[in-house]
């Protein structure tokens, strides 16, 4: 099965030497699981051809806020609206989630609570699930296609589904504890408040759920296969 990673950002320099771009990360986190990958740089303005041109979409996180003024977004929102009518799978990552949430009916905004960083608990589907955080935007007005799965004490709008075509989430399934101290030391500085960026180192050994996340994405995936 062909995943096409819509790729929205980069990481920094020192994510890049240690782990690859944010579209290695998600290879790395599905590998072994019978999916070929093809990564389509929308951030720097490279589309696929068409939506057939991969079985299952994944959209990767992003620096950029969804309702930022960037040339790639109209697009990417056409696209997403292209799947999501043709029914092929499509899941999105914190950007992706919430980009996802714009394209059809949501709203996006810089949270005023602030930000969530780190290792954080969420109910999903009714389980406690450990995954990594680190955004300041969130959903808050769901589409109305969507059915919320997942939250938490932070983020009410954590996770959601959209029938069985598309899978969104908040955290980062992706991203290990040495991303996040990677983000602690080189992105939070004098961006997140001092005292959370301790209460994240502090939670840096902290076992996280990203295999078992893995998981769900792979079953998402291949539920038409």
């Amino acid at each position: 099965m062909k995943i096409g990673i819509l790729q929205t950002g980069h990481g920094t320099p020192e994510m890049i030497a240690a782990q690859g771009d944010i579209d290695r990360m998600f290879v790395k986190l599905l590998a072994g699981r019978g999916f070929d990958f093809a990564t389509y740089p929308v951030v720097d303005g490279t589309f696929p051809a068409g939506i057939d041109a991969a079985d299952g979409w994944l959209i990767t996180g992003s620096k950029h806020g969804a309702y930022e003024d960037h040339p790639w977004i109209p697009p990417l929102e056409r696209f997403i609206r292209d799947v999501y009518a043709d029914g092929r799978p499509m899941i999105g990552v914190c950007f992706g989630h919430q980009i996802i949430a714009q394209a059809l009916g949501g709203k996006v905004e810089k949270f005023g609570g602030g930000w969530s960083v780190g290792h954080r608990d969420y109910e999903i589907e009714g389980e406690t699930w450990y995954l990594n955080a680190w955004h300041q935007d969130q959903v808050v007005e769901v589409p109305e296609d969507a059915r919320v799965i997942g939250h938490n004490d932070f983020c009410t709008n954590a996770a959601m589904l959209y029938g069985d075509r598309i899978l969104t989430i908040q955290p980062h399934p992706e991203f290990d504890s040495e991303v996040i101290d990677l983000l602690i030391r080189t992105r939070g500085a004098g961006v997140v408040p001092d005292a959370l960026l301790a209460r994240a180192n502090d939670r840096l050994d902290q076992p996280s759920d990203n295999d078992r996340f893995a998981d769900r994405m792979e079953a998402f995936f291949k539920r038409g296969s």
